[in-house]
């Protein structure tokens, strides 16, 4: 006959409905389907405190506060933009994406056909030489998601970036939400530098924005909710995204495809080892992104 896994010399026909222990009257609780054992309900206990999402992320109790910090840093780096001279700023040709670099005049133009520092310099025109990515400028990949000069543009980003970011903050978690937007933004630079011009310069945290429509509809697919909203407003964007001009629209889907794969990952990853599925997977998609950018480089050098 078994016993009581705490009391052995007590013989009982009762298990414990979430581990399978024998208990005893004295070590059982009440549970939503039979009983729980004293060790199982302080798990309980403990997990329902630390407030865990519905894919492994701790809930946040102030939903938005990534977002919002998002928010301010894009409004930082543009109020820097504009007032050290827009387009034509230092500061602009520093953080903006730019595949390969290029010689670059000071009204704003460049040379074409000139590909190294050095002949630049000897054109003495007032021209000075800007490096892109292929040059080593690596960081552009993420400083270009959190640059704008348009009004319209950051506005628009950060609107969708005010109404997006907390729904995936409270289903997601925030470091979870953090690792989605990043790796959308740099999924959707990668694209850039593939098939965008290579002396074009391009900025915009849109990229980041189409990644967190990619992940609403995954989730909205997971738990089986309506998406003909949602659907609709991926749409009407995706359609202003080839009709506007000047609007990377390889940076739209470069984002959006890396969102819904991030999102795919964090969001069926299996309950168990969900937080070691979570992060090689996502750890190998920027590993991929890397691989594809050290490519890159290399054709473009």
């Amino acid at each position: 006959m078994p016993t009581c896994y705490r009391h052995p010399e007590r013989e009982t026909y009762i298990s414990c409905q979430r581990c399978g222990r024998a208990i005893c009257p004295d070590c059982m609780n009440d549970a939503a389907v039979g009983f729980q054992c004293p060790d199982c309900l302080a798990e309980g206990r403990k997990q329902t405190r630390s407030g865990r999402t519905a894919y492994g992320g701790l809930r946040p109790s102030r939903p938005g506060i990534v977002s919002m910090t998002l928010i301010g840093i894009n409004a930082v780096v543009w109020l820097a933009i504009v007032a050290s001279g827009g387009a034509s700023s230092r500061l602009f040709e520093l953080i903006g994406l730019l595949p390969e670099g290029r010689c670059q005049t000071d009204n704003g133009g460049w040379f074409p056909g000139i590909g190294d520092a050095s002949t630049c310099d000897a054109i003495n025109r007032g021209a000075h030489w800007v490096n892109g990515v292929a040059d080593g400028a690596v960081w552009q990949l993420l400083t270009s998601t959190f640059s704008h000069i348009e009004v319209w543009h950051i506005g628009f980003n950060m609107l969708a970036l005010w109404v997006l970011g907390p729904q995936l903050e409270i289903a997601l978690g925030r470091a979870r939400f953090l690792v989605l937007y990043l790796g959308s933004s740099l999924a959707g630079s990668v694209c850039v530098l593939w098939l965008s011009s290579e002396n074009q310069v391009t900025l915009g945290a849109s990229g980041a924005i189409f990644g967190l429509m990619g992940a609403l509809l995954v989730i909205a697919r997971k738990v089986h909710a309506d998406m003909s909203g949602l659907l609709g407003w991926i749409g009407a964007n995706a359609l202003l995204t080839f009709i506007v001009p000047n609007v990377s629209w390889q940076g739209h889907v470069g984002g959006f495809v890396g969102g819904l794969l991030i999102a795919g990952i964090l969001v069926y990853a299996p309950k168990a080892r969900r937080t070691l599925v979570q992060s090689a997977g996502v750890a190998a998609v920027v590993v991929a992104l890397l691989a594809a950018t050290a490519v890159r480089m290399a054709m473009l050098g």
